[in-house]
């Protein structure tokens, strides 16, 4: 056979090995009828394995190692031109022990020939007109989560946040979607995960112990950069608990997501009118970071029935270009969160640490209610903040001026805008249902990191086990404030 024949493409494809990808199980040598293939000796440096060693003298292109072959594509069918170069790529990256700037190159795909993913621009759609409705705070979260284009829910179903699950089991069979109740909470993540990574917008509902299972999935999303949504509905813990409500939560979600360097955007509701709205934020964030985000609210508000208006539009993603969607225009890209040099995983954490900058710099939320003049500033969120501003109306008309600064995002806390009401402030009481102080934490952190030294003392009012803070209690916690310094 002559050398131009050698490479002709129509020549009969034959296997070739990815060793990234084998793990030397030995299938491949069962299935070959010429024993072609043997148990190789020298450790590949990048993964720790020993892949196999195949010799083509006596290969008949059969392909049953290829069938055999339990790792995708491990083992592919490939004709000599291709393999040619193939092996000139590998060349390049000095053997087994070779460290890799871009994963693509760890697992041998040739990107140059591929067409470019085209850019994604989401299609935003009318809504018809329709009047105020009455839902559920986990209803209108459900119902936001659709208008955000998610066609894909997967969960387990703990009270109190099942009402939402319930909804989307009804409503993504008539929309063309996906509802799937998962094994586990951990199942649930892992669902997310592959469904974020082909760049599909998923979420899931659940309560604080399901929550707790979620944390290392959810540690893997944000290493590899995948968007997802969690509903996160606390009731009173820890362990089991009870099915109440309280916001004991909260120093997981800000300072707990998993092994790691890990942080998302947690978004604090209040209404159910707010359900809506920042749930059709959290993928509007996910999708803009690449990077999962928590809705957190208490059991009551989950339950709470309100007057909710529909916006305008409802939105039709796009899929992004990063996606690994598995077209041809994907197929180049890859997600991961394994950096096994040292120096790789560094630069990958430094990486993260200017997407979270980003994040502080520009998503702070926070609504401030009669702070201009205040000299108490009430600080809470969820449900015990229509505990407080109740309180703020009871202490003006009492000629205490009270005002309410409420957190909407718990991570990243929005201490720029709270700065701005200093100036004036007296006291601050931050009002929470936990027994630690969960809330208090986040601020006197910020506050610290702000290098906010001197400032008014802070009080609080905290009740736990599923009960929450009153508005009288509020109140006279205030005013006994006001008894102390005359």
């Amino acid at each position: 056979m002559t050398a131009n024949q050698q490479k002709n493409p129509k020549e009969k494809a034959k296997p070739f090995l990815f060793s990234e990808f084998c793990k030397g199980c030995g299938r491949c040598i069962e299935a070959c009828p010429k024993n072609c293939i043997v148990i190789g000796q020298d450790i590949n440096t990048f993964t720790g394995l020993i892949p196999i060693k195949i010799s083509l003298e006596n290969c008949i292109g059969c392909s049953l190692c290829v069938n055999a072959c339990p790792e995708p594509y491990a083992l592919a069918m490939s004709t000599e031109e291709m393999r040619e170069r193939e092996e000139r790529e590998q060349s390049k990256n000095k053997g087994a022990g070779a460290t890799f700037s871009d994963p693509s190159e760890m697992f041998g795909l040739d990107k140059s020939p591929l067409p470019k993913a085209k850019k994604a621009i989401d299609e935003e759609m009318n809504l018809p007109i329709s009047g105020p409705q009455i839902l559920k705070g986990n209803y209108a979260s459900a119902i936001g989560a659709i208008l955000s284009g998610c066609r894909h829910f997967y969960g387990y179903p703990i009270t109190p946040s099942t009402e939402g699950a319930e909804l989307m089991a009804k409503l993504m069979p008539q929309l063309d979607g996906i509802f799937f109740q998962a094994v586990s909470e951990v199942a649930t993540v892992n669902i997310m995960y592959g469904t974020g990574g082909a760049g599909l917008p998923s979420m899931t509902f659940t309560s604080s112990p399901g929550f707790s299972l979620m944390v290392e999935g959810i540690s893997y999303m944000i290493g590899s950069e995948i968007p997802g949504v969690f509903i996160n509905i606390m009731r009173g813990g820890p362990g089991l608990g009870n099915i109440a409500p309280e916001q004991s939560d909260i120093k997981l979600v800000c300072n707990g997501l998993g092994h790691g360097n890990t942080h998302a955007v947690v978004l604090a509701p209040s209404t159910p009118q707010e359900m809506l709205d920042l749930t059709m934020k959290a993928f509007e964030l996910s999708f803009k970071y690449r990077n999962p985000v928590i809705v957190v609210a208490d059991g009551y508000l989950g339950q709470m029935t309100g007057k909710v208006i529909l916006p305008k539009k409802l939105k039709k993603p796009a899929i992004p270009e990063w996606a690994v969607y598995g077209d041809k225009e994907h197929r180049a890209n890859l997600m991961c969160s394994i950096y096994l040099t040292e120096k790789d995983l560094e630069d990958h954490n430094h990486y993260l640490d200017r997407k979270y900058d980003e994040i502080k710099k520009n998503e702070q939320m926070a609504d401030l209610y009669k702070c201009d003049d205040a000299e108490v500033i009430i600080v809470a969120c969820n449900t015990p903040a229509q505990m407080a501003k109740g309180s703020v109306a009871d202490l003006r008309s009492k000629g205490v001026k009270a005002g309410l600064f409420r957190p909407m995002t718990l991570w990243p806390f929005p201490i720029d805008k709270f700065k701005t009401v200093l100036p004036r402030a007296r006291h601050i009481v931050v009002v929470e249902a936990n027994s630690s102080g969960q809330l208090e934490d986040e601020l006197r952190l910020n506050l610290n990191r702000s290098q906010v030294t001197v400032h008014p003392p802070i009080h609080n009012v905290r009740r736990c086990g599923g009960i929450l803070p009153s508005q009288q209690e509020i109140t006279e916690k205030i005013l006994s404030l006001k008894l102390k310094e005359v």
